[in-house]
């Protein structure tokens, strides 16, 4: 049996491009006849077969893309959704969002209700349940039948799609560098569980840090806070047992709760502990003092998640295009919260 070959397996093995291709197998009067015989005769030898899945969602088209965030508390989430929208509408596409509240039955749910003929594509990121199931069947499944999905922020190396995401690592890195440079030794690190992607590469950055600079990590100094509960009293006993003169946390709303549990414990921020959060929202814009934060540039990434899926659904060609990812450059934004 011979194997089954793609527009690209054409392209690559007649050395022309993959619409050439497509052209051709059209009967386009743009290639020429010598070009046509030969592309349409290595196709039929091979038995090619066009993505009829594909072919039908492209001819039946909503102009409607499904985005599915995990909660809209989160100042970030907003700003990509916002990124999204301009983008689409700017190419003729409604937007139509979900929230899926962290909940893996939830995601699951509204991505079925809107991949009944509702939308052409998603965009996505993972809900907590999500990732600390590792369940993606429902993604690959969609995947399956024709229907393309672009991941953004919270992503997985087990689904094969577009995915746009920060550059939480090298980011994470700065921001303790930051603290390093303005004479801080004992720096604590808040974070989330470790099924999050997100939080696992900041952590990754705040111990690179603390290696490239010859320092000790120590464990009593990383807090790890459950997403869904109230995180007062772990906190605040966090800061009564430990001695820390600086502390970055993997989100904005992590960030000003330390820094309220610490002004109420008598400390100043940030003479006598500095504080740094992810996300630059109102929060951080009117916290006392003003926090000291990494804008992750949301609007940006959803431009750039939507421009994927839209150049993905509006291309057969694209649709054997290889899968990319998008890094964004994040920014340390230095207020009042640290020592500059």
């Amino acid at each position: 049996m011979k194997p089954k070959i793609t527009l690209k397996d054409i392209a690559r093995e007649l050395d022309v491009s993959i619409s050439t291709v497509s052209k051709a197998l059209k009967n386009s009067k743009e290639i020429s006849k010598d070009t046509k015989d030969r592309i349409k005769a290595f196709a039929k030898f091979y038995n090619y077969r066009p993505n009829n899945i594909a072919l039908s969602l492209k001819n039946r088209r909503t102009k409607n893309i499904g985005v599915v965030i995990p909660d809209i508390v989160h100042h970030f989430f907003t700003t990509v959704f916002r990124g999204i929208e301009k983008y689409a509408n700017s190419m003729g596409y409604n937007v139509i969002i979900c929230i899926s509240d962290e909940s893996f039955d939830k995601e699951v749910i509204n991505m079925e209700m809107l991949a009944n003929g509702s939308i052409d594509g998603f965009i996505l990121s993972l809900s907590a349940e999500t990732q600390r199931k590792n369940d993606y069947t429902h993604l690959k499944e969609l995947l399956d039948q024709g229907i393309p999905i672009v991941l953004f922020d919270r992503v997985t190396e087990q689904i094969a799609c577009d995915k746009v995401v920060l550059n939480d690592k090298g980011i994470s890195t700065e921001a303790v560098e930051h603290f390093i440079t303005a004479g801080a030794n004992k720096i604590a690190l808040v974070t989330t569980e470790n099924f999050f992607n997100v939080s696992e590469s900041r952590k990754e950055g705040y111990l690179q840090a603390l290696k490239d600079n010859g320092m000790t990590v120590n464990q009593d100094l990383i807090l790890t806070l459950p997403h869904s509960l109230d995180n007062t009293n772990l906190i605040t006993e966090f800061f009564q047992q430990n001695e820390i003169d600086a502390v970055l946390c993997v989100n904005e709303i992590f960030a000003v709760q330390c820094m309220s549990v610490i002004q109420q414990l008598g400390y100043n921020v940030p003479n006598d502990i500095s504080i740094i959060g992810f996300t630059d929202g109102i929060l951080s814009k009117y916290s006392s003092p003003k926090l000291t934060t990494v804008a992750q540039h949301g609007e940006t990434m959803g431009e750039k998640a939507a421009k994927f899926l839209i150049d993905r659904m509006e291309s057969l060609e694209m649709e054997e295009a290889p899968f990319k990812t998008e890094i964004i450059n994040a920014t340390l934004i230095k207020r009042g919260s640290t020592i500059n």
